[in-house]
């Protein structure tokens, strides 16, 4: 829309105004608006506007806000609507993918908990942001092995607080759909070979994630895999 420059002026009043709820001076206008004109142009353009009711001083030595004369001239001639549409669509665009995100969160929170229950281990989940999200460490250090070992209770629990460490070597075995074994010393990380891994992936908006847990070496690895198998279902 071709608006002369009187009307631009109003237009960044306007906008100033919504954005910052400031008063806004003639330099601020010019500066942040890029007019190319002198400083003394618009000053004239605002005492214009402000004796058309358009703008108005709330008190001396402020800047200029908008009337409701100025809101309804604004509204229905000069608002960018087009411009405002594709905003609009792209923020509620972001506002669903964060949405989406946070319910995705939920659900694995909920399930990574009822994969530590069931198979009484440290259960784990890596997330789109890069995190490993885990539960259930208190069962493997009540297990025997850990208990009368504060060593090894200790290097599980670093290995979780490694957090892009262990992401990486997570990235580097050959993990794939299907429940992978890592028994023992077959675990790259040394703080775990105490351990045994079972972990497999899934997908969730085209992110690789992982899925799994972590125990003593005397596990049950059929109930464990299966219940692992099941809850991925649900995911």
């Amino acid at each position: 829309m071709n608006l002369d420059r009187r009307l631009e002026v109003l237009k960044a009043i306007v906008q100033h105004f919504i954005d910052t709820a400031e008063p806004v001076g003639s330099n601020t206008v010019l500066v942040s608006y890029k007019f190319s004109v002198s400083p003394a142009t618009i000053r004239n353009d605002m005492m214009s506007l402000e004796k058309e009711g358009l703008i108005y001083q709330p008190h001396t030595s402020a800047g200029r806000i908008p009337t409701d004369l100025g809101y309804r001239l604004f509204v229905d001639e000069i608002a960018d609507y087009e411009g405002a549409r594709k905003n609009a669509i792209s923020a509620i665009q972001k506002a669903q993918s964060e949405q989406q995100l946070t319910r995705f969160k939920n659900k694995i929170h909920d399930l990574v908990s009822l994969l530590a229950h069931t198979t009484n281990n440290v259960s784990f989940a890596t997330l789109p942001d890069t995190r490993t999200f885990y539960l259930g460490l208190s069962n493997v250090i009540r297990q025997p092995e850990f208990m009368h070992d504060a060593m090894r209770a200790s290097q599980v629990i670093e290995v979780f607080e490694q957090n892009d460490h262990f992401i990486s070597i997570l990235n580097s075995l050959e993990i794939d759909d299907t429940v992978k074994t890592f028994i023992g010393k077959e675990n790259l990380l040394p703080q775990i070979q105490s351990c045994s891994l079972l972990v497999t992936t899934f997908k969730y908006l085209n992110h690789r994630s992982f899925l799994g847990i972590l125990g003593p070496t005397r596990m049950d690895y059929a109930f464990n895999q299966a219940i692992i198998e099941e809850i991925k279902k649900i995911i």
